[in-house]
């Protein structure tokens, strides 16, 4: 583990434990209103996500992570059109700070749970929780843009029952189709809205969107040989940069790309296209797909 990630880990532990006495990042004093109850909540999903993706690599669950998900099922909608998911940060930015961006951030932690060692899924106590989780997951799937489909499309490793076979079969033919000539996709085509302000078409192929497409295939089950997770593959192996990482640009404005908020859409194709192309690479990573879990009676846990 590197020193920024000790670093990050000792931050998170610590709002974590003392969570009633830290401030959100953003306050409705300085950000606008309802900032810090959207701040709340993106924040305490986030906490439980990354402290149970460190647990699930140590195969123990730490104390400080079973709070990170009290908390965040705490604040846990549980009535209302949006009951099961969270509030969330909206700033109108895509593709993570914006309305809809809540719903991906439900299914990262629906990921988190199912992931979480020491059996925390099977836990009675959160079984109410999941069944909502499961539910705003499956009556929103409709309506949501294509990236937050994908998410559902990794989670549906862990729980086959977010997505039927029809559902399944047409978002990985839209995927197929918004494919690009050079094998890769544009998170344009992902998450494309016209209310977006400043958005700015690019039509190019991205490591972003490439590297999720390839971690939602690989992760759902589908064969080392299907065309499309291929020719992900093959992009993210042709398009890594001399300096290790992969690049996207931002869809809300122009930004430079040698400031900190430049590189933030790289960092995240970068990290991304290090999941996708180590998954691939590792043949028993191959998850069953959701057809063979369901014939053999897998629950989801």
């Amino acid at each position: 583990m590197t020193a920024g990630e000790q670093t990050m880990l000792r931050s998170l532990d610590t709002r974590v434990t003392h969570w009633s006495e830290v401030s959100p990042f953003y306050s409705d004093a300085k950000a606008g209103p309802g900032k810090s109850a959207e701040s709340r909540a993106t924040e305490a999903v986030l906490n439980a996500v990354i402290l149970a993706s460190y647990d699930a690599d140590r195969g123990q669950l730490r104390s400080v992570t079973r709070t990170a998900f009290e908390e965040a099922w705490a604040l846990q909608l549980k009535s209302g059109e949006d009951a099961g998911g969270w509030q969330w940060q909206d700033f109108h930015l895509a593709p993570w700070e914006s309305a809809s961006s809540a719903y991906q951030g439900a299914a990262m932690l629906a990921i988190a749970v199912e992931e979480a060692p020491d059996h925390y899924a099977d836990e009675a106590q959160i079984a109410t929780n999941l069944e909502l989780l499961e539910a705003y997951l499956k009556r929103q799937y409709p309506s949501e843009p294509l990236i937050g489909q994908l998410y559902v499309l990794w989670a549906s490793a862990w729980m086959p029952r977010l997505l039927d076979a029809s559902q399944r079969a047409q978002l990985e033919g839209r995927i197929d189709a918004l494919g690009q000539a050079d094998g890769g996709w544009s998170l344009y085509s992902l998450d494309a809205k016209e209310s977006w302000n400043h958005l700015q078409e690019l039509s190019a192929s991205d490591g972003c969107a490439t590297a999720l497409v390839v971690l939602a295939l690989e992760q759902s089950g589908v064969s080392r040989q299907d065309a499309a997770l291929r020719r992900g593959v093959a992009w993210l192996q042709h398009h890594q940069y001399e300096d290790g990482s992969w690049r996207a640009a931002s869809l809300n404005k122009n930004r430079n790309p040698e400031t900190q908020v430049g590189r933030f859409m790289s960092d995240a194709a970068t990290g991304y296209a290090s999941l996708a192309l180590e998954m691939y690479q590792s043949t028993s990573a191959r998850r069953p797909a959701p057809a063979e879990k369901l014939q053999a009676g897998w629950t989801g846990k």
